[in-house]
């Protein structure tokens, strides 16, 4: 006869262990963290062994929590495979940024085939790659570094010019390069360019121009939709807003283009039929928009 721990305990232990945070794991289950540390002692008590060390507001991990955990993950991802299986189709679980979902991924994923085996889930910062953790089978992330175990494919490079509302242009009467140093400007914590595209433009400038810091490009862009500044937005990620108008282009001086996206997933899934064909349609879509690196090739850390 098995001796087997509450479930609930063990999936309240599992969550807390992988983010670290009761909180994190209470949000995860739809349950609040005081029910969280309920089920972690209930699973202590019944194991007759700690599991967390507790140092003020900080767990951390007994030497059997990360034996035990380690197992744990590894139970609990294969159930839900196989559960997913039985219902008649497993999700593709995609985990991205809000610029990509919003700007290219969305607009084309009716043409998907799987498109309603789809879940999509978008980060606030930059997407995590440790599969351990991240809840996603794919992940689409900006950059193109190596990841140990994970099979890292550079999806599209990109670009770089300032974009700007044609009511904003017209009311600035913005002509030439220089005319941009009167206007507010938005710049990207991560990349900011502004000062390499004045000195391609053979403007020279003392400081950082003034303007809002944003934590990415999709709100920068999407400020200056709203006619608040100018972004220096990347081609990829405004090329639909630029056919609808919503946008304009301001003049002929660009940002070597760099690798921004790229697909992850972890390389022991590599042959999965669901990832494989996710991965070949996403990449035929940004083929078609010419976005695709000349020497797109797979990364994979060992």
């Amino acid at each position: 006869m098995r001796r087997l721990p509450p479930f609930a305990a063990i999936r309240a232990f599992e969550a807390t262990a992988r983010h670290g945070s009761m909180k994190a794991a209470a949000e995860e289950l739809c349950v609040t963290a005081s029910a969280v540390s309920h089920q972690i002692r209930t699973l202590e008590e019944f194991l007759d062994t700690a599991l967390f060390l507790r140092d003020g507001n900080r767990l951390i991990l007994t030497l059997t929590g990360k034996t035990y955990v380690g197992k744990l993950t590894g139970l609990l991802d294969a159930l839900d495979e196989s559960t997913r299986d039985l219902r008649g189709g497993r999700d593709l679980r995609v985990l991205t940024t809000p610029g990509f979902a919003a700007r290219f991924m969305v607009p084309r994923l009716s043409g998907f085939r799987h498109g309603d085996l789809v879940r999509l889930r978008v980060s606030e910062g930059a997407p995590d790659t440790d599969f351990a953790r991240n809840d996603a089978d794919v992940v689409i992330h900006w950059g193109d570094t190596p990841v140990p175990g994970v099979v890292v494919e550079p999806l599209m490079e990109s670009a770089r010019y300032p974009v700007i509302s044609p009511g904003l242009r017209d009311r600035e009467r913005i002509e030439t390069p220089e005319d941009l140093l009167r206007v507010t400007l938005f710049h990207d914590e991560v990349m900011d360019a502004w000062p390499a595209w004045f000195a391609a433009a053979g403007i020279e400038i003392d400081d950082r121009p003034r303007g809002p810091r944003y934590p990415h490009c999709e709100l920068s862009s999407t400020a200056a939709e709203r006619g608040q500044g100018v972004a220096l937005a990347y081609d990829a990620m405004v090329r639909g807003t630029l056919r609808a108008g919503v946008l304009v282009r301001l003049f002929e001086q660009v940002m070597m283009p760099v690798t921004i996206y790229s697909v992850a997933y972890l390389q022991d899934r590599e042959t999965d039929p669901l990832i494989r064909e996710f991965r070949d349609w996403i990449f035929a879509e940004a083929a078609l928009e010419g976005l695709v690196p000349p020497r797109g090739g797979t990364v994979a850390a060992e």
